[in-house]
Parts: C-alpha cells; sequence; structure tokens
C-alpha cells in the first residue's frame, strides 16, 4: 500500500510508497522502532508492529520472457580518460552484445553475428514475436533495430573493445545490485554481457513525458549480468536518502534504479525561465535510491558545436578569438 508516512526525529516524512519504506530498511536509513502511519491506522507504530513492512523489499525478478537467460559472466577493463573504450575479456563460448557501430577492435577467434533485437533472446531461444518484441522496444528508445554479438570461438581468452561515441565516461553497472533493473537515458546504453535485455520505460506522469528533456520514453535495462552506459563529461553518483529531494537539469540525468521517483518541476518565474539561461523546468528525483548524472549532455555539446561553427557556408576566420570586440571584430573585417 502506497502513502506512508514516517516520524523522524519529530519531523513527519512522506508520502512514501511501501517499496520505499522497505528499500530503506534494507539500507539502514529506518530501523524496527521507527514510526510510520498510514490511513487505517489508529495511531503511529513502530515498523516492527506493521506486517507488510516485514516482507522482503523486493521479489526475486521474473523471467524476461520465452528468451530469459543467465547472463555471461565476463571481465573488463576501461581505458582512457575523456574519450574512454572498455575492454572485454571473454572466456570460449562468453559473449557481449553491442550496439551497432560501438566496436573498436577485437582479437582473432572473436566471432560477429547480427540479431534482430537487443540481443537477449538467443538464436535458439524463443519465438520470431520474442524477436519482434525486443526489436520495437529498441526502436521505441531511439535505438537501431539490430545489435551485434560478440562471441569468442577460440581456445584461452578473447578480447573484444567497445569506444565511447563521444567526451565522457563508460559507467560499469551490474545489475545485480541493483534488483534487476535501471532506468537510463536514451542511447546511454553502450555494451552489456549476453542475457542483459534493453526495454521502454514508459514515464507514468504526463509532465514528465512531456517537459522531461528526454521525452515520454527512457531504456530500462534488465537481468543479472554486467551492462555498461555512457553519458557525457564528469560523472556523479548520488546515494539519495528516503525523502531526500535532488533537482537537477533534465538534461544532466543519466540513470536512476527503480525506487527513485522522478517528476519535473517549473524553474519558477518567467524572467528566470527566460533570462536565466537554465530551461524552464528541472528534473525532481526523490529517494530512496542512486542517480548518475552528467556533467556534459550531448544535446549541449551539439549546441556549442553548431554555434561556433560557419554558418550557411561562410567563411570561418579566427581572427579576434578571444578579444573584446569578438563578433565585431568579424564586422570590422568587411
Amino acid at each position: 500500500m502506497d502513502n506512508w508516512y514516517v516520524a523522524l526525529n519529530g519531523v513527519q516524512q512522506g508520502p512514501f510508497s511501501q517499496a520505499q519504506i522497505q528499500q530503506g530498511l534494507a539500507t539502514g536509513v529506518y530501523t524496527q522502532d521507527t514510526l510510520v502511519w498510514r490511513q487505517g491506522f489508529a495511531n503511529w507504530l513502530p515498523v516492527a508492529q506493521a506486517p507488510e513492512l516485514q516482507q522482503p523489499a523486493f521479489a526475486p525478478s521474473p523471467p524476461l520472457g520465452l528468451g530469459a537467460m543467465q547472463a555471461h559472466e565476463i571481465d573488463y577493463q576501461i581505458h582512457g580518460n575523456e574519450m574512454q573504450f572498455v575492454e572485454i575479456e571473454l572466456d570460449p563460448q562468453e559473449s557481449v552484445v553491442a550496439e551497432a557501430g560501438a566496436m573498436m577492435y577485437m582479437s582473432d577467434g572473436i566471432q560477429m553475428e547480427t540479431v534482430f533485437g537487443d540481443g537477449s533472446h538467443g538464436s535458439e531461444i524463443g519465438g520470431f514475436m520474442d524477436k519482434m518484441l525486443g526489436a520495437g522496444k529498441r526502436l521505441i528508445t531511439g535505438e537501431s533495430l539490430f545489435t551485434t554479438v560478440f562471441t569468442f570461438t577460440g581456445q584461452g581468452k578473447g578480447k573484444v573493445a567497445f569506444a565511447a561515441p563521444y567526451p565522457g565516461k563508460i559507467i560499469p553497472l551490474d545489475l545485480k545490485n541493483y534488483n534487476g533493473k535501471l532506468i537510463c537515458q536514451k542511447s546511454a546504453f553502450l555494451c552489456a554481457a549476453k542475457g542483459v535485455a534493453l526495454g521502454v520505460a514508459f514515464q507514468k506522469k504526463i509532465g514528465v513525458a512531456l517537459f522531461g528533456g528526454e521525452g515520454f520514453i527512457m531504456q530500462k535495462l534488465e537481468g543479472n549480468g554486467l551492462t555498461f552506459v555512457h553519458a557525457g563529461g564528469t560523472i556523479i553518483e548520488k546515494e539519495l536518502q528516503a525523502g531526500e529531494t535532488l533537482r537537477v537539469d533534465t538534461g544532466c540525468l543519466v540513470a536512476l534504479t527503480q525506487t527513485v521517483q522522478y517528476d519535473i518541476e517549473f524553474v519558477g518565474g518567467v524572467k528566470s525561465a527566460i533570462f536565466g539561461g537554465e530551461g524552464f523546468f528541472f528534473a525532481t528525483l526523490r529517494g530512496p535510491g542512486h542517480v548518475w548524472l552528467q556533467s556534459l549532455p550531448f544535446s549541449r555539446l551539439a549546441g556549442r558545436i553548431h554555434e561556433a561553427a560557419p554558418q550557411n557556408n561562410a567563411g570561418y576566420s579566427t581572427q579576434g578569438e578571444g578579444s573584446v570586440l569578438g563578433a565585431l571584430g568579424n564586422l570590422l573585417q568587411k
């Protein structure tokens, strides 16, 4: 049941969902003596006297369709600083799934296979409709209908590397540490152990859908293996406690765990929105859970490049760059 309230240090917090309270218990934010209340309670009760809160915070993840599988165990090493690539080491018959065009190099014995969908359904498992569903999910999230599976068929160890598409960082995330599910921005997925499924996360609130920066749809990564996502600039991970709120630029949100509530908040006055240079809306994130933020969204990088590039095929001169005249100096050249 939702709409739980918590009393900490004499201050009421909430409303929270039952899953958020249980997550707070699992992470030590709350104890069995913490006072809680919901509709139907005559008085505040300690958590220990609320039977529904004694259930496991998360049930085991259900099978991910007919093609669900145990994700392959892979080793990896991330190289570089600003333009990174991840090198993955494979044992015989181990596989990794990646975006088309992400491969940088591979050793002898690596076999490539282009598959229809997200690669979580093996060619021998599942039917045509499973693969169509996986492909449709990828198309909706802005990805290609196809992914590439790299399998090591030789002896010893094989290596394959995947490069980041623009300056930033590659984040390795083990889905087993996040209850088998993460939500991330579109186009963040780079590669993953075979068995990880890429799906669709629909935003439930219309405000998030219209003004969230990432639109109505975000990516959903499910499974029990390693996955690698890429984001721009510097990446920071924040752990939000139950009830803790963080406001961020909508484009700076990279990923979040399923317990984090995601909403959109208007900046405030019209003057701030028009002249503040920060846009009209912020993303409001409420814990508990983890969030990952990026300092340089690709849209911001592309916008700056577009502004600096020659327009209408006009010649471009660097004379006057850094001077107090700036663009006025260019006018005086003509």
